[in-house]
């Protein structure tokens, strides 16, 4: 909790690109202290991307850790952020798909990732006058989640996962959008992820066959200081007679197809693959 503190003082100033040369900076210093994670990153990379020069491979590997870095920094500083001030910074690609499945009335299941800055993204959703909620899990202390769902709380509502299908069928039933990240590690189905076998969860299949509710691909992605382009893809919708593991593996198709638009600005030190591996799936 205290770094959580020091964190929003620290970055916490009116000066957006000074803020995130500091972020990068936080970020950088754990590439070096956590050889866990930059060891887990550079492997991830590698199964994404077996072709890539090893040098390229340890480049996307720091640039991912700067990234993060920065968007922690955003996040912390995000209630200086004036609602034209967002809007202004943003650069929108694809709003046809939005409008057209908030059209059909049956909520939208927004998709997205550990990919640019979801924080963000879910801010300037919010300014489009349209009711956001995310799946999120609790912090392993309550007063950090207190303190984060706090600051999302300017622009989301967030619902605890694992207790969240029954209020997240409401939300869509009322033609809420509701954000789902289903880029986890998980050990409900093992589906082809960048070509590899990864641990993937089918509950966004399963809502999605319950209500009706499209699934939309959507990912906020960092151009410059402050600056982010939104882009949506086109909607996802179950064929007639697919089953939840069809669904879900089109979905992480989808994923993919965002990732490879920025992918130094993806989450790779998150063991996605790790249930595969213990399976000998790799």
């Amino acid at each position: 909790m205290g770094v959580l503190n020091f964190g929003e003082k620290w970055f916490r100033i009116p000066d957006i690109a000074k803020a995130e040369r500091r972020g990068a900076s936080l970020g950088m210093l754990l590439w070096r202290l956590d050889k866990k994670h930059r060891t887990r990153t550079i492997a991830n990379i590698n199964l994404a991307f077996p072709e890539m020069p090893v040098a390229e491979q340890a480049n996307m590997a720091q640039e991912m850790f700067r990234h993060f870095g920065r968007v922690v920094a955003d996040f912390l500083r995000s209630p200086l952020v004036k609602q034209d001030e967002l809007r202004a910074q943003t650069e929108v690609q694809g709003i046809e798909h939005l409008q057209s499945v908030r059209d059909q009335g049956q909520g939208v299941l927004l998709l997205s990732a550990h990919l640019g800055n979801f924080e963000r993204m879910c801010h300037y959703i919010s300014l489009q006058d349209i009711k956001v909620s995310g799946i999120a899990r609790d912090a392993n202390e309550s007063a950090i989640t207190d303190k984060v769902n706090a600051l999302r709380g300017q622009y989301m509502d967030i619902l605890s996962r694992g207790n969240a299908a029954r209020e997240t069928i409401k939300r869509l039933k009322a033609n809420e959008l509701v954000v789902i990240l289903p880029d986890q590690n998980a050990d409900e189905a093992y589906l082809p992820f960048f070509g590899k076998p990864a641990g993937t969860v089918l509950g966004p299949a399963v809502l999605h066959l319950r209500t009706k509710a499209p699934i939309l691909p959507c990912c906020h992605l960092r151009t410059g200081p402050g600056k982010y382009k939104h882009v949506y893809l086109e909607p996802l919708r179950a064929l007639p007679e697919e089953k939840p593991e069809e669904l879900m593996a089109r979905v992480n198709l989808a994923i993919e197809e965002m990732v490879r638009l920025a992918p130094e600005q993806y989450l790779w030190m998150h063991d996605r693959w790790k249930y595969a591996r213990r399976r000998g799936l790799l």
